[in-house]
This record gives C-alpha cells, structure tokens and sequence, in this order.
C-alpha cells in the first residue's frame, strides 16, 4: 500500500485566512487521476491519500481495485465513509450492506469493520476523534 498526502497544486490548494485556520479545497477527480496513474496502482496495489491530518480528525481518499479487503485499523469513535466510485460490501460483526458510487455510511462507537470492493473503487474515509 503506498500511502501519499495530497501536493499536486492542481488537485489541492490551501488559502490561509490566518495563520490558525486554513481553507482547503480538493479535486477529487483530479487526484484520482493521479493516483491511478502511478506504477503501483498499475501493478494492481491500492493507492491512499491522506487530504488532511488533524488531531481528532483524518480525511482519506482511497483506491482500491476489484477484490480488495480492508479491514478496520482505526481507533476512532466516529468513521464516515463515502463511495465516489465503484462498490464495496461493508461488513460489521453484526451487519453487511452494499454500498455503491454516492452513497455514505456512518459508524459510530469504535466498531470493527472489513470492506471488500466488488469492483475498481474509490472511497473517501473520514476519522474523527482517534486516539
């Protein structure tokens, strides 16, 4: 897995308003044209972005191809997961859904998960108060 924060200035820019807060703006489209077009992913690896780390909070573009397992690594109370392509299967110990492009899921209370792309997929995660 080849992990990269974002640094194209053609799919991120950053404008500060001052020097505590910071506007950030990201080209999805435009950064998962870059990340499918590296070797990597070419020799069939799973490509992440890291858009944003923050104390209590973490923003993760992911792409995966068909067949692809992840399981849950996070340590987090609040996990948000939206498909910008593709499909996964997301499981929990108790439940499985089938989520497709636009659709988001939610899971609070630090529960364990595992999803599988059913197809080439790109995610959006967002972890919120890890530890």
């Amino acid at each position: 897995m080849e992990i990269e924060t974002s640094g194209s200035a053609s799919a991120f820019s950053e404008r500060s308003r001052s020097n505590k807060t910071a506007l950030k703006q990201f080209d999805l489209p435009s950064l998962i044209g870059n990340m499918k077009d590296t070797k990597s992913w070419k020799k069939g690896e799973l490509k992440t972005v890291i858009l944003l780390n923050v104390p209590g909070r973490q923003i993760v573009l992911t792409a995966l191809h068909e067949g692809t397992e992840v399981d849950s690594f996070q340590t987090c109370d609040s996990l948000t997961l939206q498909i910008v392509e593709g499909r996964i299967l997301f499981r929990t110990g108790s439940d499985s859904k089938f989520l497709d492009a636009g659709q988001i899921l939610t899971l609070n209370d630090n529960i364990k998960y595992s999803f599988t792309a059913r197809e080439e997929t790109v995610v959006l995660l967002t972890l919120a108060n890890c530890t």
